[in-house]
């Protein structure tokens, strides 16, 4: 595997790469088997893959979650070398931030009111900055992106299509443990006992999914599913959310395409979920 940490090299050395196609997972490392899956199938569908590992201080609005997000970098390398990754770019901040490369903004007003960009001000303001660089630099084909951070998914394929990027976004399934809870890499500073609660926030949007097909409304499915988490003493609520699965606006008709979203703080450590209800 080719490990890049130079901006100008990777780029020098991307050019030099014609009539291929070119897959890229971005991630922020801490790697589990979910990110390994967006790799396996870009790998699949693609001539050459690349994956980034930057931690991006600019999407942390809580400079406490920054400094308690995992790092393993020697591990990661291993973990994607051994699925046969084609390279790695590991740059600095200096290196992604201080380059040639600008970054790109868009409108964000709307996904800003809404879920999470009204409880993490200024995140997505931070993704954007941080993946419309790396898209410039690695210039994929495909870019792969797994669905757990389902609001984070549609405001990417809105940067491609407000900047037309020639990148095809892939939405991948989110991977899950035996239990149920979806993989993260907050799921490594759990607690023995939190990861044993864990799994409950997957039995709440599946107990959604059930009511939603039994008839019964946005509002009553809601308001069970709060109480519930309301009675779990080691969860605190920080929302449950049914939205229209396209934009994320609010349901006004069983016609529309819908998601569950869920964000939970489990002793201290903030997960998120979502399932399709249709």
């Amino acid at each position: 595997m080719l490990i890049f940490k130079k901006t100008n090299e990777t780029i020098e050395f991307r050019r030099q790469q014609m009539n291929i196609s070119i897959g890229f997972v971005p991630t922020m490392g801490a790697l589990h088997e979910g990110h390994l899956n967006l790799v396996k199938i870009s790998l699949k569908e693609n001539d050459f893959t690349y994956v980034s590992i930057f931690v991006n201080p600019l999407q942390f609005n809580d400079k406490k979650d920054l400094e308690k997000y995992p790092k393993n970098t020697d591990r990661d390398i291993k973990l994607l070398e051994s699925i046969g990754t084609n390279a790695l770019f590991l740059p600095s901040f200096e290196e992604v931030y201080n380059s040639s490369v600008q970054y790109d903004e868009i409108n964000l007003d709307d996904w800003n009111s809404i879920l999470e960009g009204q409880k993490r001000q200024g995140h997505f303001e931070g993704v954007i900055k941080a993946v419309s660089i790396l898209f410039k630099i690695i210039m994929p084909h495909r870019a792969y992106f797994g669905l757990k951070d389902y609001q984070q998914v549609k405001i990417i394929e809105q940067l491609v299509i407000d900047k037309g990027y020639p990148i095809e976004i892939v939405s991948c399934s989110t991977v899950r443990e035996q239990d149920g809870l979806a993989m993260s890499s907050r799921n490594a500073v759990l607690s023995p006992d939190a990861k044993k609660s864990a799994p409950k926030i997957y039995q709440w949007l599946l107990k959604a999914k059930k009511m939603y097909h039994s008839g019964r409304s946005v509002e009553e499915i809601k308001a069970t599913i709060i109480r519930e988490i309301n009675d779990e003493k080691h969860f605190q609520l920080d929302y449950f959310e049914i939205r229209d699965a396209h934009d994320l606006s609010e349901i006004k008709s069983r016609e529309q395409k819908t998601v569950a979203l869920i964000a939970v703080f489990l002793d201290g450590i903030r997960l998120i979920d979502n399932i399709e209800l249709t």
